[in-house]
């Protein structure tokens, strides 16, 4: 039964937990896994679109080219 204040999670695919905003922020593994989902489709979509991507490296902008994006799994 959900407490008031609290939303269902989706942790992994078609595993949903009941927790509350603070304990996901908390924890940060969903919101870790999201994040790299979301940059792995990115990714795929500039080096398919053949867009170069913005990184730092050394506290400086480099561009890098789509033949040399790297995707990791």
């Amino acid at each position: 039964m959900e407490q008031p204040g609290s939303e269902p999670d989706r942790v992994s695919e078609g595993e949903v937990r009941d927790r509350n905003v603070e304990e996901a922020f908390r924890d940060g593994t969903p919101i870790d896994r999201a994040l790299g989902r979301a940059v792995r489709e990115a990714f795929r979509m500039h080096k398919r679109l053949g867009n170069p991507i913005a990184v730092s490296q050394d506290g400086r902008v480099t561009w890098i080219t789509p033949d040399h994006i790297q995707i990791d799994e």
